[in-house]
């Protein structure tokens, strides 16, 4: 069992997992070329190999329920060069099959031998995947009851979705024996370590343009006493200038006015006074009619593109002493490379420390080709959507599902 929170949940070495006909969820949902309708990225396809390469060599078969985008999205769309991808990843031949609880897929269920996998076709076109409900309504669905009898164990391997609370993700867990992928294992082994005391001291670098959520997070950090710093940048960090009441010029202003932030400078400065161990940058770069140049925070003139040298070196000395560091969001513009110095050099703080790395993936992900890795003490997150409700105290329905799914086990 993996303990993360509250919450117990059964892994690959907690069930039974030779020659058994195994349901598997996974995410392996990617960029789409609007015209061609070609996978412009597998890297999530590559993320789930090894649990698929393992269930294969236990002696199992092996089904694949996945989803591509949404009904009525540019990038919605068939698995057939998903199931492409995989062979290739794999080096066997994936059977697919366009169905997913109609007769053709219950014949290629049925008829699937120890060692194959076959896919099915993308999730989304079943009505009921689409409805989120508690795991107890979905347990009773038709995709369900159609296709739990024929499978001897179901396992969930996509952490990037389990803050749905759709039949394929919380439904199976209470009719089948289950248990989490080594993916979804490995996303929980690093996130406990934001929960673990002994894993101290933590530090979480927060920027980026999605102030609200940014806000969810330190909210939840604080009120549990996780983090025991929070360094800012972007433009959460200059919402939060703003509630310490720093004046960060009247352009900074308009840009946060016309991104609809203003509003959110209360709420950022009832979470100052909640005693939040927030950082906010000494420094800025900026960009104005006479080009880049260094501003203390006091004194902005220009549009703030990313924090400055002070702010770099106060960030990293917080740095090299953390146990854990957590990043999600840049510290700049870093579209534009002559702003993309505050964030490198505090990715690079962190993973030339001794301290656990964890990347929430987004635009940070493009900048780990210019820095030395260590993939001992780095953990990037497939999460998205889910590693910001994890991080921000919420709950997540699928693994809730799991946690529950141990007296299904134990029967």
């Amino acid at each position: 069992m993996i303990k993360v929170a509250d919450l117990e949940l059964p892994t690959f070495d907690d069930v039974d997992l030779s020659n058994k006909k195994v349901l598997l969820r996974v995410d392996f949902n990617s960029p789409v070329e609007r015209e061609s309708k070609k996978l412009m990225d597998t890297s999530r396809i590559k993320a789930h190999a090894p649990t698929i390469k393992e269930l294969i060599e236990k002696g199992n078969s092996v089904v694949i329920i996945t989803h591509q985008g949404r009904p009525g999205d540019d990038d919605f769309s068939t698995l057939e060069l998903h199931r492409d991808a995989l062979s290739d990843e794999l080096g066997i031949d994936v059977k697919f099959v366009n169905d997913i609880f109609g007769p053709c897929a219950l014949d290629e269920i049925k008829n699937l031998r120890n060692g194959e996998v076959l896919m099915l076709d993308n999730i989304r076109l079943a009505a009921e995947e689409l409805i989120e409900a508690s795991p107890d309504v979905q347990s009773r669905t038709y995709l369900v009851r159609r296709l739990a009898p024929l499978f001897d164990i179901y396992i969930n391997d996509a952490f990037a979705t389990a803050h749905r609370s759709q039949p394929s993700l919380v439904g199976f867990p209470l009719v089948l024996p289950s248990a989490a992928g080594r993916l979804m294992e490995k996303e929980l082994v690093a996130l406990s370590k934001i929960f673990n005391i002994e894993e101290s001291p933590k530090v979480f670098v927060l920027g980026g343009g999605k102030v609200l959520d940014s806000i969810r997070i330190i909210e939840n950090l604080s009120k549990k006493r996780i983090a025991d710093r929070i360094l800012l940048g972007g433009l959460v960090a200059e919402v939060f200038a703003l509630a310490k009441g720093v004046n960060i010029g009247d352009q900074n202003k308009k840009i946060l006015d016309n991104q609809g932030f203003l509003p959110l400078i209360p709420r950022a400065r009832k979470v100052l006074l909640s005693g939040a161990p927030v950082e906010i940058p000494v420094d800025f770069i900026v960009e104005g009619r006479d080009g880049m140049k260094e501003n203390y925070a006091t004194n902005v003139n220009g549009v703030i593109k990313d924090i400055g040298p002070e702010t770099i070196n106060v960030y990293s000395t917080l740095l090299n002493e953390a146990k854990v560091v957590v990043l999600r969001g840049p510290m700049g513009v870093i579209e534009d490379e002559r702003f993309r110095i505050g964030t490198l050099k505090l990715m690079n703080s962190a993973l030339s420390s001794d301290s656990y790395t964890i990347v929430g993936g987004g635009h940070l992900l493009s900048l780990l080709q210019f820095l030395n890795v260590n993939k001992d003490k780095l953990h990037i997150s497939t999460g998205g959507g889910a590693l910001l409700l994890f991080l921000a105290g919420e709950r997540l329905p699928a693994l809730d599902a799991l946690a529950q799914s141990v007296k299904v086990i134990r029967r």
